[in-house]
């Protein structure tokens, strides 16, 4: 609790429940201490604003801090990454069996991936199918635009599908950015970071 300033205390309280005003207490927490650590600075002088599409960014001093982060958590987990530069994306999502799946397929999933999933069968459809929601999503924090990109429209490279934990991708519409993506997953939970290249080009698998 002592981690938190007046503006997050204020959005900790406005938590309905018990279970999400925890998890979120404990991720902002150590967020802030994962940051004051990489930007050696203290937790006074650390504050945090929003783009117009609502990702965060740090402030140190008042000043815009030289490193890329993102939070995501899920029932019992939470996942926190930075780095120097570069946009940044993580999610983590526990996998529930008793989901329906039927219309986050549609909404998530291009043709060549439906394909994939459609020649998998009980528990590996389910991690299948959370790779890959977690592996886009991850994309879609990195791009930072909120869901004006329809998600779909990412593909995730066959091999990477196929079992490889990393891969690289371009969006056709920003053919000139490469994405480093990578599964981070276990048994509990879907997982996934992606990451921005510059000078690099995705290979086409």
């Amino acid at each position: 609790m002592g981690w938190l300033d007046g503006q997050e205390q204020a959005r900790r309280q406005r938590f309905a429940y018990d279970g999400p005003r925890r998890r979120f207490t404990l991720c902002r927490a150590a967020l802030r201490a994962i940051l004051c650590e990489e930007l050696h600075c203290q937790n006074e002088q650390l504050a945090f604003r929003a783009s117009r599409f609502g990702k965060p960014y740090a402030l140190v001093q008042d000043q815009p801090a030289s490193v890329s982060f993102n939070v995501s958590h899920s029932g019992n987990h939470g996942l926190v990454a930075c780095a120097p530069t570069g946009r940044l994306g993580v999610d983590i999502e526990e996998r529930d069996p008793r989901r329906d799946l039927s219309l986050l397929i549609d909404t998530v999933l291009g043709p060549e991936e439906k394909t994939a999933l459609a020649l998998t069968q009980g528990q590996a459809r389910t991690h299948l199918f959370f790779k890959l929601w977690t592996l886009k999503e991850a994309v879609l924090k990195a791009l930072g635009e909120g869901f004006v990109l329809d998600a779909t429209c990412i593909r995730i490279p066959a091999a990477t599908v196929g079992g490889r934990e990393s891969g690289m991708l371009q969006l056709p519409r920003l053919p000139e950015v490469t994405w480093q993506i990578e599964d981070l997953g276990n048994q509990e939970f879907a997982a996934a970071v992606a990451i921005e290249l510059s000078g690099v080009s995705a290979r086409k698998d």
